[in-house]
Formats: C-alpha cells, sequence, structure tokens
C-alpha cells in the first residue's frame, strides 16, 4: 500500500457549543429541536444591530469543562488558562474532550507521530486588556493624551496580552499539554477553515508524515469589538416578533422562505484522525472514514463573493479525491447561513452536484460559529450516521422557491456517507466527505 493509499478514520471528537459541551448534549437538541439560539447575555447589545446569539452557556472556563485530567495535566491548564481568551479556551477544551474520547489520554505512543491542526478566525483583542494603560494617559478632562502612551501607558498592558489572543495558540497549548511533537500547523480561512483543517491532516497522515493528527477549530462572532464589526459587514437575522414566528430561537431560518440573515454564535469541535493501521493496532473505536475533500476560492469583479462557483469546485474536488460519484453521498451538510444571497447560490451548487439529496443544516439551532462552525457540523453528522437518523432544518417552515433544495424538515435516514459544506464571505469554499466505517 502506498501512503497516498493510507486510510483515515476518526477515533474521537469533542465540541463545545452552543447546544452542549458533548456528543450526548448536543444530540439531545437535535433529536428534540431545541434551539440553542437565545438573547445574548455575555456581551453589550444596548449599541449593536442584534440581541440574539448562540452562546456556549455551559461552558464558564473552569477545569471541569477540560474533560477528566490527571493530576499533573489539570494543573497545567489551570496555570494556562490566564493566557488564554475565551475562543481558545473553547478550542482547547473542545481538543481534550476528543483526546479523551479518542482514549488517548495517558496513553502509550510515540509523541513524535501525534501532531495538531487547528482553523481558528482572527482572534481580537478584549478592549479591557488596555484599558488601565489607557487611564493613565487621560487629562483631566478626559482626553486621551498620545505622548504619554509609550512611557505611562504600556506599563499597564499585561506583558503577555498578546499570547492570549494569537491564533496559533490553540494548536500551541494542546500540544504542549499533551507532548505531541508531530507536525502542528494553524489555519485562519474563517468559517472555511474546519474542512481545511480536515484535508491537511488527512494529506498529512497520508505522505505518512504522523499517524494522527489532532484537528479541530474555534470560533466566535460574540465579542465587544466582533460583534460590532459583523453587524457594520454583514446580513443578521431579526429576532421574530411573538405575532409573526415566536422567539429568539426561531431567528435561524437557513433555506426559509422568510430568513432575514444570519445569526451570530461562538464555538469549537475537534476530531482525532487517524491512520487506519494506528487506530486498529491500539484497538480504537472507529467513528468515522474521510475520504474526500477541496476547497476553492471564488471573488466576482466587483470583489464580492461567487459562492456558487466556489462551492461547486470544492464539491467537485472532494468527489474525485474521494473515488465517489454524486448519487452515492447520503445527505449534504449545508453552509445554511440563513442570509439571502448566499443560501441561494450554496442551494443552487447544491442542486447540480446532488440534485434531490437531502440536506441538512446544524446553524438553524446554533448560529454561524465562525470557523469552529464546519467541526460541529461534522460532528453533527456523524452522529447522524451513528443514530440513523438525520435531524431536520430547524425554523425552515416554508423552502424559499429560490433555494430548489430537498431540505429536510422531518427525521430521514442520513445515508452512509454525508458531504460537509461550509463557504466564508469572501468567496472562500470547503468542503469534505465523511462516511460509515467499513473494515
Amino acid at each position: 500500500m502506498s501512503q497516498s493509499d493510507r486510510r483515515v478514520v476518526i477515533t474521537g471528537m469533542g465540541l463545545v457549543s452552543p447546544i452542549g459541551n458533548s456528543v450526548e448534549t448536543m444530540w439531545d437538541h437535535l433529536s428534540t429541536g431545541k434551539s440553542g439560539v437565545g438573547i445574548l447575555q455575555s456581551v453589550p447589545v444596548e449599541n449593536f444591530t442584534t440581541d440574539i446569539g448562540g452562546e456556549c452557556s455551559d461552558f464558564d472556563g473552569g477545569i471541569d469543562n477540560f474533560g477528566s485530567p490527571d493530576k499533573l495535566l489539570k494543573r497545567n491548564i489551570k496555570k494556562a488558562l490566564k493566557l488564554m481568551c475565551r475562543e481558545i479556551q473553547i478550542g482547547v477544551a473542545a481538543a481534550q474532550l476528543a483526546i479523551e474520547d479518542a482514549g488517548l489520554a495517558g496513553a502509550e505512543k510515540d509523541p513524535t507521530r501525534v501532531g495538531t491542526m487547528f482553523g481558528s478566525d482572527y482572534i481580537i483583542t478584549s478592549p479591557d486588556e488596555y484599558s488601565a494603560g489607557i487611564a493613565e494617559c487621560l487629562s483631566s478632562d478626559g482626553a486621551f493624551d498620545f505622548e504619554k502612551w509609550a512611557q505611562q501607558g504600556i506599563p499597564k498592558v499585561e506583558p503577555t496580552w498578546l499570547l492570549k489572543y494569537l491564533p496559533n495558540m490553540p494548536a500551541s497549548h494542546v500540544a504542549i499539554f499533551n507532548d505531541l511533537q508531530g507536525p502542528s500547523n494553524s489555519l485562519t480561512v474563517r468559517e472555511a477553515s474546519s474542512n481545511i483543517a480536515i484535508g491537511e491532516s488527512v494529506t498529512i497522515i497520508r505522505r505518512g508524515i504522523a499517524d494522527i493528527m489532532v484537528t479541530g477549530a474555534t470560533g466566535s462572532r460574540i465579542h465587544p469589538l466582533r460583534t460590532i464589526h459583523v453587524c457594520l459587514q454583514e446580513q443578521l437575522a431579526k429576532r421574530p416578533s411573538d405575532a409573526v414566528a415566536g422567539d429568539a430561537g426561531k431567528a435561524c431560518r437557513p433555506f426559509d422562505a422568510n430568513r432575514s440573515g444570519m445569526v451570530i454564535g461562538e464555538g469549537a469541535g475537534v476530531m482525532v484522525l487517524e491512520s487506519l493501521e494506528s487506530a486498529t493496532a491500539r484497538g480504537a473505536n472507529i467513528l468515522g472514514e474521510v475520504v474526500g475533500y477541496g476547497s476553492s476560492a471564488v471573488m466576482n469583479a466587483d470583489s464580492t463573493a461567487d459562492y456558487k462557483t466556489a462551492l461547486s469546485n470544492a464539491i467537485a474536488t472532494a468527489i474525485e479525491v474521494a473515488h465517489l460519484t454524486a448519487d452515492s453521498i447520503g445527505h449534504v451538510h449545508a453552509h445554511g447561513l440563513g442570509g439571502l444571497r448566499c443560501d441561494e447560490e450554496e442551494s443552487a451548487a447544491i442542486v447540480d452536484a446532488f440534485g434531490d439529496t437531502p440536506v441538512t443544516a446544524a446553524k438553524s439551532y446554533m448560529g454561524n460559529l465562525g470557523a469552529g462552525s464546519g467541526m460541529v457540523e461534522a460532528i453533527s453528522s456523524i452522529t447522524a450516521m451513528q443514530k440513523n437518523k438525520l435531524f431536520p432544518v430547524l425554523n425552515c417552515d416554508s423552502v424559499d422557491p429560490k433555494c430548489k433544495l430537498n431540505v429536510t424538515t422531518e427525521p430521514t435516514a442520513p445515508g452512509d456517507s454525508f458531504m460537509n459544506l461550509n463557504v466564508t464571505p469572501q468567496g472562500q469554499a470547503s468542503a469534505t466527505i465523511i462516511k460509515r466505517f467499513e473494515g
């Protein structure tokens, strides 16, 4: 068998999301139609154009959020928490849960053959980091004096503040905590990050550079500054009035005729990807197999995203890499943003490739988690295959005639494989194909 023929399987999964911090809790939400979207609690909303989002309300950064680490690991994580912002904490917690799920925690392994791959958004510093320094530079009338910043302001800024916000830190922390000495890389491709991270990890394993890759992504659209950017730049969902459609949980409506935009969220997901030989040798529980991946970035001449072409290219590449045909895919897990143009163009790409294959979208339950979305969505589809029940798209009461999809509105069979899709507002699309494992 050549290295390029190595089969890559999934042996562990972990997540932190608005619909739970475990696969079991996530599935309870998906199988009962329970939304994780609510009124925002962690950021001031009075100056935003939205007051709703999918927050990880069960995550408080305590050591209990990181699984069941041994005494030494627990101590190391506690010491490092002060060097992690919330996005990084969420990503590291999901990774520790996945490592535990895979049976790697404390297991005998060659650390040089285990690597990390993490996607993230660009991570913005909290304004609080600068508040003490700024206060030192204010004049008696409250005006900021720039000339005081170098001598009086900067010394009041925590020297290690930058380490809390670097996008390569999730992978770094996970590698250090678990003594993973193999390949390590960090990607910042917004919503496309999860699928691209999976594809990169599969490539590394197939090349024979590593046997195991802890692969994940973390992201957020909920932040004192990030949310301002989102409000200014993207189309956000309006909270339906009680007279029309109900509460905040009904705001995210992918492919629905009455959708009004994206719902913001936060979260992370991680998979342990492993060569079949390695997984078999250590008796790992195999959850699925990654067989295809692809990506493409396409913009129009006016610098707007060409969602349809980018997604069509990524789909075609993933199918080619998997050596499958489109009609063999059991379901499509769509990006399902809830945006007007994005949903229309994504629908066109899906219909062109897959016809009336069933389509689901977990964003309808939790909003857009940024870079973390694709990984949590893939985990939800893997779980659907395990449960043999594809969950419906929440809030899609009437499919938009411009989105000619077979949107899953009732539980249905998930099939033996799925295509996972994501795309950024700039037109960077990514796709993966994951199937049931067959020995």
